[in-house]
């Protein structure tokens, strides 16, 4: 097949994408502990992957209370910015740009994981659908959260702002808001997990008032053109599901489109979760929401793409740049093997989440990535 439209350089903000594909975030549960600090081998990860057309880190929490995952590295302390330094050197080092992922889980989370053992914090005292994973083959079910009080809210923008700073202070090109998958944002723009009665519930326009308030606060730190926000519209994870996804999350785009962001970042409804889906509702896909898209902001689009699709979708203009995970898990070199026909790589589902090198940073590549990490 006809690659030539996946190697078409890209305009984002400051920087120019040498090719579209896109390596998303990623949770893979291999932080240093104690203290979820990045280290070499996940520089060595992200450094393999550098011939990205961009890469958007593993979800990074903003807030110790922002941790839902046993082993993943935050962004709420210096100690986790100078091991994200690590990495941003590295990739940077072997020619790749790379953002980070700020994240909250609100309620997908379990008090194993607080601090000192408390409730997880959501926008209402309502339990998420699903078990954290709490430990290595570990996993709870949600217990029931706290309530955010509205003071709380605006000291969680506060966290998501020092986020910001502290990617900014590690050397990443730009940062992304986790929107989507049923996490802290989305529980607050959703009506099924989202019962408040102040400024921030009630109203589909206070419910999006979260998102709107941390996007500011992101982007009093950064340009606008280097923030990129991740959305899931057809999402079930969690049970954080709006009565009206498709009008919710068309206000969503309108209110966004103010900001003058880098880019926006749907993820497809033929998946859920790592689970490809045979039966989805294609009123979801991202194309349907490209048209409502202004200004410079960009496209792109993740989830069960193939090289097909992917292509299609470029070549159409229903999006911009195209995410591939799995892919990207298995093959540190997937651009150069996309480009030249090569054979890829299987990934292993078993190694997905948690442990050390073995299938994360030991994947054969066809094309190594420059400077390698030291040891």
């Amino acid at each position: 097949m006809n690659t030539k439209d996946l190697f078409t350089p890209l305009p984002l903000g400051p920087l120019t994408l040498p090719n579209r594909l896109l390596m998303p975030a990623l949770t893979r549960m291999r932080a240093r502990m104690p203290g979820n600090l990045p280290w070499a081998l996940n520089a060595e990860y992200y450094r393999q992957r550098a011939s990205a057309g961009l890469i958007i880190t593993e979800g990074t929490p903003v807030s110790p209370r922002g941790h839902g995952y046993y082993h993943t590295p935050g962004i709420h302390t210096e100690a986790q910015a100078e091991g994200w330094q690590l990495v941003t050197e590295a990739v940077h080092a072997a020619g790749g740009r790379i953002f980070l992922q700020l994240w909250h889980v609100g309620r997908q989370s379990h008090n194993d994981l607080q601090p000192n053992g408390a409730a997880p914090v959501a926008p209402s005292a309502i339990a998420g659908i699903g078990q954290a994973h709490v430990a290595p083959g570990v996993q709870k079910d949600y217990p029931l959260p706290r309530a955010l009080t509205t003071t709380e809210v605006a000291a969680t923008v506060g966290e998501f702002r020092r986020g910001a700073e502290l990617a900014q202070q590690a050397g990443f090109d730009g940062v992304e808001l986790h929107g989507a998958n049923g996490y802290l944002i989305e529980q607050f723009l959703s009506d099924n997990s989202n019962h408040r009665t102040d400024q921030y519930g009630g109203s589909l326009a206070n419910r999006v008032r979260f998102l709107l308030e941390v996007t500011e606060a992101v982007t009093s730190v950064w340009r606008a053109d280097q923030v990129g926000v991740r959305l899931s519209p057809a999402n079930t994870y969690g049970g954080s599901e709006p009565s009206d996804r498709l009008g919710t999350y068309r206000h969503v785009v309108r209110e966004l489109n103010h900001f003058g962001l880098a880019y926006l970042h749907f993820v497809e409804p033929r998946v859920a979760g790592n689970q490809d889906l045979l039966h989805f509702d294609d009123a979801l896909s991202s194309r349907h929401f490209r048209p409502l898209i202004t200004g410079q902001t960009k496209l792109f689009s993740a989830g069960g793409h193939s090289l097909e699709s992917a292509r299609a979708a470029l070549v159409s203009g229903e999006a911009d740049a195209i995410a591939f995970g799995r892919a990207f898990i298995a093959n540190p070199d997937l651009a150069y093997r996309l480009a030249t026909g090569a054979p890829l790589n299987r990934y292993h589902r078993e190694t997905f989440y948690g442990g050390t090198a073995a299938g994360y940073t030991d994947y054969p590549a066809l094309k190594p990535a420059a400077a390698a990490v030291p040891a």
